[in-house]
Order: structure tokens, then C-alpha cells, then sequence
């Protein structure tokens, strides 16, 4: 009789203890799977992985700007907005020095407004509004075949959905997230820019 008791005991006690087990693996894959979905968010937020080609089809690294705050920005030749090149210009001369790069991706998607080679366009820049900052290859940012980095940026950017018009602005932290989107309307010298810039650099 003793013994039966004794038996049936032992049997409860290694049914409870498995149970606990269980729900402890249980909890932990559940962390997991949280952990996994945040570091996820956050890769999603991230161009550090992502390459592109400058003007003469040279791989760069978007990595390789590690530390510094970034202003994407798609740009075109002949648009209404192309005057944006002398403020964008004065913003990049403003911040020499403070750890700040403009990187412009020319883009014909809109009123087909850069039609030109990487040579031309270059030579526009140059002439016309004495830029310095960083000009990229020709890019796409509509439609399936949009480059990987506009297809990050317009999906996780704090207000996503496809670019409007050329010299939309993305501003990118010291860590390489997104953390900013600037309509085309938005001046490189408009004081909501500048303050997000700055808050930046700050940081």
C-alpha cells in the first residue's frame, strides 16, 4: 500500500516537473521569436547592408558612412525644384566638418526631368550650382524594379508609401536608420530640416 502511494507520488511529481518545463521552453521561444521580431524592425530601418553605384559604376558601401548623418536625396536636371541643388550646396558647406553627407540620386521616374548621362548630369552640377557633395549612378524609386535602397527607404521611412516627386529627402542617423522623410516641397534650408539635421549631429 506503501509502496503504491509512494509510486503514484513519484509519477505526479514527474508529470508537474515536465509541465514546468514545457511552459518554460514555452516562454523562451516566445522571447526568442520577440527578440528575432525587433532586431528584425530594426534591419528593416537600416541601409548599413545595402550598396550602390556612384557615377563612375563603382560599388560604395552605404556602411562605409558609418557615423555620419545622412541626407538622401532623389534629384533631377530640369525640374522645378532643381534650384533645391544651391540650397542642398549651402547645407552640405554649412556642416563641413560635422560628420554630415548629402548623397543625390539622380532619377528620371517623374516627367522624365533627368534624361541625361551620369557625364551630364555631373557637368550640370558642376556649372551650374558648384556642387560637391556626393552624386550617385541613375536610379529607379517607382515601381518593382525601384533600386533596393528606395525600396528600404519608402517602406520604412516614419511615413511610407512611394516617393511624390524628385528631391524628396530622407535623413538617415549616425547608426544608419531611418529617421526622417521630407517632402520635395521642403527646402534644404527650412527650419524643419535644418533642426532634424541638427538634433542629429547633436546626438
Amino acid at each position: 500500500m506503501k509502496l503504491t502511494l509512494l509510486f503514484s507520488v513519484l509519477i505526479l511529481f514527474c508529470s508537474c516537473k515536465a509541465q514546468t518545463n514545457g511552459a518554460g521552453s514555452d516562454k523562451q521561444t516566445q522571447t526568442n521569436t520577440s527578440t528575432q521580431s525587433t532586431q528584425s524592425k530594426m534591419e528593416n530601418k537600416n541601409i548599413y547592408d545595402i550598396s550602390v553605384k556612384d557615377m563612375e559604376g563603382k560599388d560604395v558601401k552605404l556602411s562605409d558612412y558609418s557615423g555620419k548623418v545622412l541626407l538622401i536625396v532623389n534629384v533631377a536636371s530640369h525640374c522645378g525644384y532643381t534650384v533645391q541643388y544651391e540650397g542642398l550646396q549651402k547645407l552640405y558647406e554649412q556642416n563641413t566638418g560635422k560628420e554630415f553627407e548629402i548623397l543625390a540620386f539622380p532619377c528620371n521616374d517623374f516627367g522624365e526631368q533627368e534624361p541625361g548621362t551620369n557625364e551630364e548630369i555631373q557637368q550640370f552640377c558642376s556649372s551650374k550650382y558648384n556642387v560637391t557633395f556626393k552624386l550617385f549612378d541613375k536610379v529607379k524609386v517607382l515601381g518593382d524594379d525601384k533600386t533596393p535602397l528606395y525600396n528600404r527607404l519608402v517602406n520604412n521611412a516614419p511615413e511610407t508609401g512611394d516617393i511624390g516627386w524628385n528631391f524628396e529627402k530622407f535623413l538617415i542617423d549616425k547608426k544608419g536608420n531611418i529617421v526622417g522623410r521630407y517632402k520635395s516641397k521642403v527646402k534644404p534650408d527650412s527650419d524643419e530640416l535644418v533642426s532634424a539635421i541638427n538634433a542629429e549631429l547633436s546626438k
